[in-house]
This record gives structure tokens, sequence and C-alpha cells, in this order.
């Protein structure tokens, strides 16, 4: 029988701590998610400002669909590129300082196409330890050759750019790294790519929206030039609050994705209305700062918040402090060590009505399964005490 040990390897995931499986949510309303009927306080997403529901952002997906219909009709090289994708890529290449950008339906896409277009005839691509699968996945299609340097490690990857043999030489990062939170050095990195003339490429998905004057990432927050870095990916789907994704750079860099990347060329366009949502959302974020300043409190909050309490219920009970690795986004892991531990304590949380799922390998690496919690400039003080206190409490039934 074809496919036969398609059972075998789901228990074989199943037996490790590591099997997925999803949950349906009937809806989320001001931090409250419902799944499987049940309500519970969402520390899980990627809406770090709010926007999904901001009704600014509501209003113009309204508008763009009243103009353009559901959806764009066609690939982008055929009817479906419009004036409301033409807009949003101007915005995003003039906030950026770039001379061009071309939007994607998704980060894994942009990510795909852009290793398999520069890298069809082969190269040398260097990528930090952490990158995202969707980059990971897309050099190993690719005839280039993948060398990853330990994370953030400046020292590591000069090393490894002197074994380089192609003159085609790419250095990849994350601005904010998707799992750990923490960010990258790039000001560093960005003289490393000059001094061994090669491209570097920031992967900004969790800094956009949150970062810089204009809200428009790493990139604008550190004033990097195009020279600097040449590429640029960033994702609307998380701070901004809608869907799809962008690259930036020159433009030659775009008119040979245009021509050469696959997953742009035979794609059905974005829907034009997310397009106008999009472009909504992000001259809000640059015009009104306050969601911004919410979200920087909350972590801040948070963050002494948790470090107080964990090491006083350790005191009291003599176990061990928590340990949340050190962050200065949105993004709060807090390491646990067995995706068994990472699994009972999401399910302990859940019970106390506090939605936190568990990332286990090979998400993260074996040994670092954790709770990710994701902080929302639309949580309270409140919210956040009522965090902490459920997960003391279900550490310490579980440990």
């Amino acid at each position: 029988m074809a496919f036969n040990w398609l059972e075998s390897r789901l228990g074989e995931r199943a037996s490790q701590g590591y099997l997925r499986q999803r949950h349906c949510q009937q809806y989320e309303k001001d931090n409250i998610i419902c799944i499987n009927g049940e309500h519970y306080l969402n520390f899980a997403s990627n809406d770090y400002l709010g926007m999904r529901h901001h009704e600014g952002v509501l209003q113009s997906w309204v508008e763009g669909l009243a103009q353009f219909g559901g959806g764009s009709g066609a690939s982008p090289l055929v009817t479906g590129h419009t004036q409301a994708h033409m807009a949003l890529e101007a915005y995003i290449a003039d906030g950026l300082n770039r001379e061009a950008a071309l939007l994607f339906n998704s980060g894994f896409a942009a990510n795909q196409a852009l290793c398999m277009a520069l890298f069809h005839d082969g190269g040398d691509i260097f990528a930090d330890k952490l990158m995202h699968a969707s980059f990971l996945e897309g050099a190993l299609a690719t005839k280039a050759t993948l060398r990853r340097f330990k994370h953030n490690d400046v020292g590591h990857l000069t090393r490894l750019l002197e074994k380089a043999k192609s003159d085609d030489k790419l250095i990849v990062t994350e601005g904010i790294f998707s799992m750990d939170g923490d960010s990258a050095p790039l000001q560093e990195l960005a003289q490393v790519a000059t001094n061994n003339h090669a491209w570097l490429m920031v992967d900004d998905a969790h800094g956009m929206g949150v970062l810089g004057e204009n809200g428009l990432g790493s990139i604008d927050a550190l004033s990097l030039s195009q020279e600097q870095v040449p590429v640029v990916m960033g994702t609307f789907g998380k701070a901004v609050g809608t869907a799809g994704a962008f690259v930036a750079g020159s433009q030659t860099l775009i008119d040979y994705l245009v021509n050469y990347a696959k997953h742009y060329v035979y794609s059905t366009a974005m829907p034009p209305a997310q397009a106008v949502a999009t472009l909504y959302s992000l001259t809000h974020l640059a015009a009104d700062h306050t969601p911004r300043h919410a979200l920087q409190h909350n972590i801040e909050y948070f963050k002494q918040r948790f470090h107080a309490q964990s090491e006083q219920a350790a005191s009291d009970s003599g176990t061990a402090v928590l340990h949340l690795k050190p962050s200065s986004s949105a993004i709060q892991p807090i390491i646990v060590g067995s995706p068994e531990r990472a699994l009972a304590l999401s399910e302990a949380l859940k019970q106390r009505g506090l939605w936190i799922p568990a990332i286990r390998y090979p998400t993260v690496p074996k040994g670092e399964d954790r709770l990710r919690v994701t902080l929302s400039a639309t949580h309270t003080t409140k919210d956040i005490d009522v965090l902490i206190d459920g997960i003391l409490l279900a550490a310490e039934s579980v440990s």
C-alpha cells in the first residue's frame, strides 16, 4: 500500500512529545479568545499592536472591497497588479529609503522566492543559526552552499566568510528573532558584509510596525541604507494586523524578482482590499505612536514583575527560578527544557483561563522547549498580573 509509513511517522512524533494539532478558534475580541467553546486570555498572538481589530483598518478593507472586489482576479503580471498594490509598494520603498518594493502573499513565499531566484546557479548563503524555517527551506532547495553561523556571533560569521568561494554571497538574519525575541547586531553585520563584498538580508517580520520612527521596523530604527542592507523582507500579518509580505531593495533587484521569482509570477496577487487596509495600518502607525508606547510599557512591566515574583516564589518554595530569556520585544520566551513539561504547563495554564501554547522541537532546538508569551499593546496591567500569577501556579503544579 502506498505511503503506509504515514501513521508510524505520526506515532513516532507523538511518542516524542512533538505531535502538532490544530485548535479551532470561534472568535477573539479584546484579547479574549474562544477555542472549542472555552474562553481564554490570549498571550499567543502576533497582533502586537492590536491593529487587527482597529476600526480604520476594518473600514479600509470595506472600502477596498467596494472598489476592487474580494480578490485580485489574476497574477500580478496578468491583470492582478492594481493601483492599491502600487501605492503600498511605493510607501514601503519610500519609507525604507529603497528604490523599489515587491508584494508577496506571505513571508514564507517571499523568502523562498528570493532564495530560488538569486541562487538558481549557486552561490554562498550565510544564515544565522536561528533563522526562520521559511528561509532555510528555500536555501536548501537551491544550488547554493548554506552555512549557518552561531546565533548573533559576528566573529563566527567572519570566519565562515573566509571559506566562501563564490562572488555571490548573502548574509541573512532576522531583525527580531521569532522564537527568542532578541535582536540581531545589524550594524555590525552590515559592516562585515561590506568588508567581505557580500549582501546583507534582514527578515524583519517581527520588527515591522513595532520599531522605527515610522514603524517600518529595524531598518527604519537604525537608519540602515540600501547599500548597507540590500535586501529587506517584512510581513504584514503581525504588528501591522493584515497579511502578506514584501521584499524591498534596488530597482534592479525588484525587476529581477518580477521576472524570476516564481512565487510572485505564478501566484494570484494579494487582494487589493488587503493592500488598502495594510497601507492604512502603516500610515496610522507612523502618525500615532500610542500603540507602540503602550506595548513597550507592557513589555517592561511584564519583565520586572515576572523576575521579581518568580524569584520570590522560588525562594518560598525552594524550587528553581523560571528561566525567562533576555528579550526587549513583545516575544518573551520561558524555557522549560522538555516537550512534556512544556505541554503540561500549557495545559495547566488553559485550566486557569490562559492561552499560551507550548513551543517545541523542531520549531526550537531540542532542550529549549518553551512557553512563548507574546504581549500586546491592548493587554492591561491586570491582564499581565493574571498571566504571571497563572504561570507561577502552573509551574508549581507540574514541578
